[in-house]
């Protein structure tokens, strides 16, 4: 069974669907929880489709001591709230019958908004040559090695033009000053577009 709420988000409205499970969730390892997230995707893309709207992105997440299964939707011209509430009823249905969290969670449907995330390969592929600012996991060095030390101690946040991604190769990254930057993936803890590079 499930109720459903009006909540603000991202500057939009969205709507969230709180389901009722009597289970908890396991402790699972980070590739079980990363198989998880790509069975929900296989699963949701489908239906999400049917409302003629994209997937663009989905997060299971734990805040305030509730997990929340969180779906992004998107569209050209961007997503209202009649789109949210049609993917909530489609998506639903398939979630009570396959069931596939067996934990008390919280379902959201809504637009990933102007400052998106990129989390996956289509998404930096779309992008490249836009603004992004992108977060590391740890302090990196410049392509040109060059440059001296303290140009780069401690740096963690980059923003720049997304001027090459390449899923083997890696993130390259043009700042306002010219200087080139390339990331592995796996430094990459964050990335999202920037606001003053969407018309």
């Amino acid at each position: 069974m499930c109720y459903c709420r009006t909540f603000e988000m991202n500057n939009m409205r969205m709507k969230e669907w709180v389901r009722a499970h009597s289970y908890i969730l396991p402790s699972v390892s980070k590739e079980g929880f990363c198989k998880l997230i790509a069975n929900l995707e296989s699963l949701l893309a489908p239906v999400v489709q049917t409302c003629e709207v994209e997937l663009y992105d989905i997060e299971l997440v734990k805040e305030g001591g509730s997990r929340i299964l969180r779906l992004f939707i998107d569209k050209e011209g961007g997503v209202d709230l009649n789109d949210c509430e049609r993917v909530s009823r489609a998506v639903s249905v398939v979630l009570d019958e396959h069931d596939p969290i067996p934990t008390a969670y919280r379902l959201q449907v809504g637009s990933p908004g102007i400052e998106r995330r990129l989390s996956k390969p289509e998404h930096f592929q779309r992008y490249v040559g836009h603004k992004v600012m992108l977060k590391l996991f740890s302090p990196h060095s410049p392509e040109d090695h060059s440059q001296s030390e303290s140009v780069t101690t401690g740096r963690k946040k980059f923003t720049g033009i997304l001027t090459e991604y390449d899923s083997k190769i890696g993130i390259t990254l043009t700042d306002e000053d010219g200087q080139v930057w390339k990331f592995d993936k796996k430094q990459v803890s964050a990335c999202k577009l920037v606001v003053d590079d969407i018309g």
